[in-house]
């Protein structure tokens, strides 16, 4: 396994990460057990140790909240704790006053089964929810824990905008961050720029979502399959994208949800011999053919440059955009469940901003470089991606978080 340091700790990290949330499920007695199935989610961890891998990322509502607890009571209890290190997230989004920070803090703890927590993140952090935090006492409460030898790694994961990223990179002495990176999202959110920006700082970054969510290697239209058989060397479409990450010299370490062995030991092989600046100048050309492809086949030409924001009336315009094209692309709900996100609560000030909020200026249309009819494609990605179902469950999650 190839290891890469962060150099603001000199810690060593397996540039194949291990993510805890999309293990094999089976139902049984117990709460975690109907969601995981034990034996095989355990042989499967133990396997990728022993491959090299010495990260696990979990989080407090993985598996409905099953991740954890699995994790303290059948892999962090074993002999294999001190071969790796576990990172989880503290879930912002269900925090409203500061006493909730330790009492969820201190349930996960207890829900590892361990007293230290090598990697600590804000879940899910935008500048909004941050300054949230902030007003909590956040700041306070992580250099405390830290101090008292409770986490050894403070660092964030993000889903704001793009701009918003460098102000939260700036606000706090960071160790790393994790964000979401990949063939298709190389400008979305935090994007390259913000990866090289934190790498500048010495930060460690963890990329999660290398292949979006399981997109860039099942679904794969013809044209770029073409473009796969081509290449004079054959990889799958897997050591493509994996190759093309690892290839960044700034980025640290590839998060893959992996639940079966052969996912496995497929990604530890790539991964073993991906390293910075390998690729050659034939292999670059072929990705930049495939992500051109892919373009070709949106139905919206959105570069995700972000020049039509903020919009006037709150919508996220590149992300409504980029689950529109994925509803065409791969996968409809998986495309209308991101819309809802990003459109009903994961939003500049919390509140929900449909397509139907668009008060028809056209200020976007006039900075955007792609000449996109903005407002028309707005409606065309509303009637696929919104629904009454999709908007009382936003307004849900808005009430209780």
């Amino acid at each position: 396994m190839q290891y890469r340091e962060i150099k603001k700790t000199g810690e060593k990290l397996s540039l194949l990460g291990f993510g805890c949330m999309r293990f094999q499920t089976k139902l049984s007695g117990k709460q975690y057990s109907r969601l995981i199935d034990i034996e095989k989610a355990k042989k499967q961890i133990f396997h990728a140790i022993d491959l090299g891998i010495n990260y696990l990322d979990t989080a407090y509502p993985y598996h409905f909240g099953a991740s954890e607890s699995f994790l303290g009571e059948h892999i962090l209890c074993t002999p294999y704790r001190q071969k790796i290190n576990i990172a989880t997230k503290l879930p912002c989004y269900l925090i409203n006053d500061k006493k909730s920070i330790e009492k969820y803090f201190l349930a996960q703890l207890k829900k590892l089964n361990v007293e230290c927590i090598d990697y600590y993140l804000l879940h899910a952090i935008e500048l909004r929810t941050y300054e949230k935090m902030k007003s909590f006492g956040i700041i306070e409460f992580m250099n405390k824990i830290k101090k008292e030898g409770k986490i050894r790694n403070i660092g964030f994961s993000f889903h704001g905008a793009k701009d918003e990223f460098n102000k939260i990179i700036d606000d706090y002495d960071w160790d790393f961050t994790q964000v979401q990176y990949n063939l298709l999202d190389e400008q979305f959110q935090a994007g390259i720029d913000g990866i090289k920006y934190a790498s500048s700082k010495d930060m460690g970054v963890i990329i999660m979502e290398p292949l979006r969510g399981g997109s860039l290697v099942s679904k794969i239209p013809q044209e770029v399959k073409n473009i796969y058989v081509s290449a004079k060397e054959q990889r799958t479409p897997a050591e493509w994208a994996l190759k093309w990450i690892a290839d960044k010299p700034e980025i640290t370490m590839i998060l893959s949800g992996m639940n079966t062995m052969e996912q496995i030991d497929e990604n530890c092989k790539i991964l073993s011999t991906s390293y910075p600046n390998s690729m050659t100048e034939e292999e670059n050309k072929k990705t930049t053919e495939v992500k051109k492809a892919y373009e070709k086949l949106l139905k919206v030409r959105c570069t995700e440059c972000s020049y039509c924001m903020p919009c006037p009336a709150g919508i996220n315009i590149p992300a409504t955009f980029k689950n529109y094209n994925s509803y065409y692309l791969f996968s409809k709900s998986r495309a209308k469940m991101q819309h809802m996100i990003y459109s009903g609560f994961r939003t500049a000030d919390g509140k929900a901003h449909w397509v139907n909020s668009c008060i028809n200026c056209g200020k976007c249309e006039k900075v955007c470089p792609q000449k996109i009819e903005i407002r028309k494609e707005l409606k065309s990605a509303g009637k696929v991606l919104e629904n009454y179902f999709y908007k009382t469950l936003a307004g849900i999650i808005r009430t209780i978080s």
